[in-house]
């Protein structure tokens, strides 16, 4: 492996080499060879990258190169290509490089599918994360390679497959463990009863424990748990385990000195694992025995398990809810150390590594020495910390610095002179609150397993064994509930450096009563909105609340992305920044991995704060780093401005409201054409009484759906006709039968919807309430009023083109994307959050009139395509060139119009920074 140094100067000399040099057809081959042998050291680069390979969709289409190790995806173009143009492709369609690298990727298997993307000319990598494929991509040019080496790490960093193998061994662990727990289960006299589950949980943590202890040689010789089992019949196995567990509990002076010499080989234990001896453990059966000494003892090794993900694996396991909902839950240790390492380890690395630059031995050593001690200062609190995931990879993170410190200061000789143990770090520094009993357990063994690899790491720099056992580190991890505890005394503010974690995620409208009581005791009843708030709140709130006695103190918390969206914003941190908290980083929406089995995707953000003035403000935007000067709660780099619930536009424009909503239980608003049809073939004079009804399905998706719309039709003419009647007479039961007063009252209008506010006449702009995130348009349009909108869009009656324009261009997409609610990652649309507080220019004549004529050429290009749905037309992949080229001729006029500059250096950012600017002039 090289030295930084090394890869630095390999970097340097790769981009003098390849300067002003770039033929597609001929050098692509070499070039990326050379890059990923020359600068990141692959060996063999022509067995990592394949080039060339044909695409599906065509015998002519090929992938200039794709690297399967870490899914990276390579689209190579000749040295004069302007990677961010569309260039026209043999089937006569413009598309940019990234495009027609995208139409590669969609046809390739699921599992294939690039992580990565990356466009280059041989002198500039445009690199896209597919986990983001609308935003802004990340470049590298050529030129800089020499410092910037680092950002193209991701083409062959392997420390993926170490985590995954780490993975599949746990995984494989927890349905070891699943299968124990389910044999032995069967043989209680009272599978149901709550003692019988509360025993059968402390009988697998010990089980566990002891297999781990046996493989990572830690109870002393290698197989000793297996071997000692191995010498009973299973009838006789339950006592043999009773023996055990009493033994691993005594202390070595105060055993019998005349027991068997089997059980007196083994260690005490402590730590209380082994103390409690009133759990019940049933007769074994010969499947139980082979599961503990053949499958999960001669045929499975324990070592390799990594406690971050097996502590959750293995809560899930012997969870019952967890198990009937059939997944194994647990957090990625990447999406961990998206929490962790901006939070504090990146800071300490940089630290580490300043130290390791002086020159002068003494000094270094010195440095060193005063570095651990402070590594062994910190404490952490995680007050929602479950199976402790995050609290054991905050301890295997900072016992691996540990060892690197351990290691220069040791320069890996053995230690000389009376025995000093060498390891500072200890779990007594991690702090937890967990509501669920067995959950703690886990957590602890969790911690206790992570403790016993690192001490073998250590014991390998060091050249000498420590001693394990007995357990001398205790875990400080409360049982109970985090929003009723006083973390002050869990761990005093005066003590605490950082607090970290990831609450449950539980939305304003799905609380329990008791999840709302936690939320009003935490804010009070007058805290502004608190009934809108989401549980997750609670956690901000307390760790702000503890912040405040101790202004050192750093959080960081994973969240669902709602907390940065809607009317959370100002409800939750209008308060807590009105207090003089600060944003100091922030991964804006990515998607978090949360299932072993079933992937669960979460949409969430991570926000890290505090009182204290950061030395950096970091947003992250998948893989990108973004410097800014101001984080507000939005996680844009502007100022703090909060975007309140209104029920008026800001500007001098027309209302945007609701469609009709029907209030029906669907008789009146749900017929499909094959249904109006048959009524209208029966009864002709029926067919005025229909009329199309658009959602934001329907409209996105050119789907016909048809309504009765009974307003102004005399009884006589719908009451002759059968069906109709029916439906009316339905639509009166059903009003009149619910619980809601207002619903009551509308069965004096059983032939109307629930809410009319449909123009009469002329034609009205419809806009989807919501739209997927993968869109870079909502797609918007303009209805005549013959069609009905349902509640489900939104409508501006009697709009003009100038509306049209101003609301499709990319300058709203932006605010939008910003400052919308989400449902999962999708758009919500809101009258009172996007469109009334959205800013609108100041326009001339001669601006409003560009405006109208490039909204009307979008208009002109959508026709072209009669045949096409909404959803086709504004796919990123399938978008049709003159469509496309509407849209960025309207962009431009519109950002004409606000005055913002025509620039690829004016970013979507920069673009949401100036609206926020102006909210603020036009609110104040």
């Amino acid at each position: 492996m090289m030295t930084d140094k090394q890869q630095q100067a390999a970097a340097a000399l790769f981009a003098k080499e390849w300067e002003g040099r770039g033929y597609e057809k001929g050098e692509s081959q070499p070039f990326w060879m050379a890059l990923l042998h020359n600068v990141y050291g692959v060996e063999h680069a022509e067995k990592y990258i394949s080039f060339e390979n044909q695409v599906k969709l065509s015998n002519t289409s090929f992938i200039d190169g794709y690297i399967e190790q870490t899914h990276v995806l390579i689209e190579q173009k000749g040295l004069d290509k302007d990677l961010r143009k569309p260039i026209k492709q043999s089937d006569g369609s413009l598309l940019t490089p990234f495009q027609q690298a995208k139409r590669y990727a969609d046809e390739m298997p699921y599992s294939r599918r690039p992580r990565w993307v990356v466009v280059c000319n041989f002198q500039s990598f445009l690199v896209y994360d597919m986990e983001r494929p609308n935003s802004e991509p990340e470049e590298i040019l050529l030129a800089n390679l020499a410092t910037d080496y680092y950002r193209l790490q991701f083409l062959v960093d392997d420390h993926a497959q170490h985590i995954k193998k780490e993975m599949e061994v746990s995984i494989k662990a927890g349905a070891i463990v699943g299968q124990l727990y389910d044999e032995i289960l069967r043989q209680y006299l009272d599978p149901t009863s709550p003692d019988t589950l509360r025993s059968l949980n402390v009988l697998c943590v010990r089980l566990v424990f002891c297999l781990y202890a046996e493989d990572a040689g830690v109870l002393g010789r290698h197989g000793m748990f297996a071997d000692y089992l191995s010498r009973f019949t299973p009838d006789r196995m339950r006592g043999a385990l009773i023996d055990l567990f009493r033994v691993l509990n005594t202390p070595l002076g105060e055993r019998d000195p005349y027991m068997d010499e089997a059980l007196a080989a083994f260690p005490y234990v402590n730590g209380g694992l082994f103390a409690d001896d009133t759990i019940e453990i049933p007769r074994l059966n010969e499947r139980i025995a082979d599961l503990l000494i053949e499958k999960s003892g001669n045929d499975f090794d324990w070592s390799q398990i990594s406690p971050t993900i097996f502590g959750a694996v293995f809560e899930s396991t012997l969870n019952p809810e967890t198990r009937r909902s059939g997944g194994m839950h647990y957090t990625s240790i990447e999406n961990i150390h998206k929490v962790i390492d901006p939070l504090f380890m990146d800071a300490l690395h940089e630290e580490y590594h300043a130290i390791l630059a002086d020159k002068v031995e003494r000094s270094r050593q010195r440095q060193l020495m005063a570095f651990q001690d402070r590594l062994a200062s910190l404490t952490f609190l995680d007050p929602a910390c479950g199976s402790g995931n995050f609290l054991t990879e905050t301890y295997l993170s900072l016992r691996r610095l540990e060892n690197e410190v351990i290691s220069q200061l040791h320069g890996g000789q053995a230690m000389l002179g009376a025995f000093v143990n060498p390891i500072k770090v200890g779990i007594h520094q991690f702090y937890g609150i967990e509501i669920n009993d067995f959950a703690v357990t886990v957590a602890t063994t969790a911690l206790w397993i992570a403790e016993a690899q690192m001490m073998a790491e250590t014991e390998r720099i060091v050249h000498m064994d420590l001693d394990f056992l007995p357990l001398k580190s205790y875990t400080n991890i409360v049982e109970g509930n985090a929003l009723r505890i006083d973390w002050n005394e869990v761990i005093p503010a005066t003590k605490l450096n950082y607090i970290m974690g990831n609450p449950p995620f539980v939305g304003a409208r799905l609380m329990s009563e008791a999840q709302k009581e936690d939320v009003i005791s935490i804010f009070g009843a007058k805290w502004k909105n608190v009934g809108n708030l989401d549980y997750v709140s609670c956690w901000y709130k307390k760790a702000a609340d503890l912040m405040r006695l101790n202004n050192d103190i750093v959080t960081a918390l994973v969240s669902t992305n709602s907390i940065a969206q809607g009317e959370q914003v100002a409800n939750l941190w209008g308060g807590l920044m009105g207090d003089g908290l600060q944003i100091h980083f922030a991964h804006r929406t990515f998607r978090w991995d949360s299932e072993a089995s079933i992937k669960a995707h979460v949409h969430c953000v991570i926000i890290g704060f505090g009182y204290k003035e950061p030395k950096q403000r970091i947003i992250f935007e998948g893989e990108r780093k973004i410097v800014a000067e101001n984080i507000n709660a939005y996680l844009v780099d502007a100022e703090n401005v909060f975007i309140d619930s209104r029920k008026k536009p800001l500007c001098n424009v027309a209302e945007l409201v609701f469609g009709s909503m029907p209030n029906d239980g669907g008789y009146l608003s749900n017929y499909t054409t094959e249904e109006k049809d048959a009524i209208v073939s029966k009864y002709p004079h029926s067919a005025p009484m229909f009329r199309k009804i658009l959602g934001s399905t329907e409209f996105i998706n050119s789907k016909e759906r048809w309504c009765l719309w009974l307003q102004g039709v005399p009884p006589a003419a719908y009451k002759s006709i059968p069906p109709i009647y029916k439906a009316v007479n339905d639509v009166y039961e059903l009003r009149s039968n619910s619980n809601r007063a207002a619903t009551r009252k509308l069965a004096d209008y059983p032939m109307l919807f629930g809410e009319i506010r449909h123009p009469q006449s002329g034609e009205y702009i419809i806009v989807p309430s919501v739209s997927s995130e993968r869109r870079r348009y909502v797609p918007m349009g303009f209805i005549p009023s013959a069609i009905i909108a349902s509640n489900l869009v939104l409508i501006i009656p009697n709009a003009s083109l100038y509306h049209f324009g101003i609301l499709t261009s990319n300058v709203h997409m932006s605010w939008m994307r910003v400052v919308c609610g989400r449902l999962k990652s999708d758009y919500r649309y809101s009258a009172n959050i996007v469109y009334n507080n959205f800013p609108w220019p100041e326009v001339s004549e001669a601006q409003k009139a560009k405006i109208e004529q490039t909204a009307q050429a979008i208009l002109d290009a959508r026709a072209l395509y009669p045949d096409s749905s909404l959803a086709d037309l504004y796919d990123e992949i399938t978008m049709p060139p003159e469509l496309r080229r509407a849209h960025q001729q309207n962009d431009r006029a519109v950002m004409e119009a606000y005055g913002f500059p025509i620039s690829r250096d004016f970013t979507e950012s920069d673009c949401v920074a100036r609206l926020f600017e102006m909210y603020k002039q036009l609110t104040q």
